[in-house]
């Protein structure tokens, strides 16, 4: 493969050209109450090449090496058509030439596991959560592994070939009583083997008993209050509300929040740091190399409460005159590398989670995501459940909870960062511009955070 794209490369038409191959080995065991729903293993292969001609990008798939001359041309064909419509010449910052090869260390490589293995797997957490009590009237058990191998080469001499593993188990059940439906969940995902999976019968058990729990919470009563967010949550948000409008592709397209997003602006106290680090071992979706072939590194968001970084690909920091960050990603072989989230995450402080409460005198303690959405800076999400917070020590149980606010707001609100932290991949995905779901981890201390809005369903 290296040999053959070195030689059609050579020939390629354009100022730029790149290929990117990928070979994907899949499974998927999905069990939903008592039925079940799918069991398959697959392999695919395909690629995408992207050629840079008159300031534009032309850009075709293909699913056979042998089509890759042709595929070069005919992206640079659709470059030179698109150029005359061009309001912006694309130019793309300049990176070092690499040549890598990077191979997944896994303790046991789920390929070599039979699939009626991962089955059997997935229908005992399946049962154990059926099991659990009358109430539970529904689950959804889904098993997931994966194995990319993905080669990058490019005209400038770069050769890259990658191996990127991936592992996730969601653990749902729904409960019931009389008419009022809950429902939990345990989400779990790495960069793993097989092993991650094994031995997961205390979430399994977690998931049914929290579900149970809720039927018993009682409603959150609306109102501003003063909030702690545990480490998953606030991680889904740093990465929701804040981390996408720091990716430097959006931020060319949207005047009104480019002009908002200034380097050397204040948003949150100094004790804030925001992080979107480049390479973690072990971590979903993690890998040395970004699919433009540029080296990942760790990059400040926000350095002591003010923003001294944005996510950039080759083109948005030729752009904006700064360097790339190894953001550039694609969701799969079929779609071009856009500016997409990595490891996201809120450095710890030094609080305790007693000095987290200490002082509230009635408040909220907000765990886990179950969903949300944003619209430029306004966010709302929904924790998976919460406790009231009275005199400073935790009380009954509460459902139906929804934060909603400003970002910016809500980042200059933050009184207190935990020492403690999680990073967390789940077994979802990001999705953006059609691209879902990609792989990427968010994390967090618990934090604390005057004057949030909160709403029940």
């Amino acid at each position: 493969m290296k040999e053959h794209l070195a030689e059609v490369l050579r020939a390629a038409p354009g100022d730029y050209a790149e290929v990117r191959w990928e070979e994907i080995s899949y499974s998927r065991v999905h069990f939903q109450r008592d039925q079940l729903m799918a069991l398959e293993s697959s392999r695919e292969a395909g690629g995408i090449v992207r050629v840079l001609a008159d300031g534009a990008w032309g850009i075709a798939v293909f699913t056979d090496p042998d089509e890759i001359p042709g595929k070069l041309s005919e992206a640079a064909d659709l470059a030179r058509a698109s150029a005359k419509h061009l309001k912006r010449r694309i130019e793309l910052a300049p990176v070092e030439t690499v040549q890598d090869v990077v191979k997944a260390e896994l303790k046991e490589d789920p390929r070599g596991i039979p699939l009626e293995e991962k089955r059997a797997l997935a229908q005992r957490y399946n049962e154990i959560i059926l099991g659990y009590s009358e109430e539970i009237v529904s689950t959804s058990v889904r098993y997931t592994d994966s194995l990319r191998r993905v080669v990058f080469a490019n005209t400038e001499g770069t050769y890259i070939e990658q191996e990127i593993p991936d592992v996730t188990l969601l653990l749902a059940a729904v409960a019931r009583r009389n008419g009022n439906i809950q429902q939990a969940f345990e989400s779990l995902g790495e960069a793993a083997g097989y092993e991650f999976v094994r031995d997961r019968e205390e979430e399994a058990l977690e998931a049914a008993k929290r579900a149970v729990e809720l039927l018993s919470a009682e409603p959150v009563k609306g109102g501003k209050y003063t909030v702690v967010l545990d480490p998953e949550l606030a991680g889904v948000f740093i990465h929701e509300a804040f981390g996408h409008i720091c990716e430097a592709d959006f931020l060319l397209r949207n005047e009104p929040m480019r002009k908002v997003m200034q380097i050397g602006k204040r948003f949150g106290t100094e004790a804030l740091n925001v992080v979107e680090d480049g390479y973690i071992p072990g971590r979903r979706g993690n890998a040395p190399y970004d699919d433009e072939g540029v080296r990942r590194r760790k990059i400040y968001l926000i350095k002591e409460g003010v923003l001294v970084g944005l996510m950039h690909s080759r083109a948005t920091a030729a752009a904006t005159g700064m360097e790339p960050t190894g953001n550039a990603r694609a969701v799969s072989w079929e779609h071009e590398p856009i500016v997409r989230m990595r490891n996201t995450y809120i450095e710890p402080g030094e609080a305790s989670f007693e000095e987290l409460l200490k002082g509230i005198d009635y408040g909220i303690y907000a765990v886990g995501a179950f969903g949300g959405q944003t619209e430029f800076e306004q966010f709302t999400f929904s924790a998976q459940y919460a406790y009231e917070i009275k005199g400073g020590e935790l009380g009954r149980m509460l459902r139906d909870v929804v934060l909603t606010g400003n970002v910016f707001e809500t980042l200059r609100n933050i009184e207190m960062l935990g020492r403690d932290f999680q990073l967390k991949g789940g077994a979802g995905g990001c999705g953006k511009d059609g691209q879902s779901p990609l792989p990427v981890t968010d994390g967090a201390p618990h934090v604390r955070i005057r004057d949030v809005i909160v709403g029940g369903k």
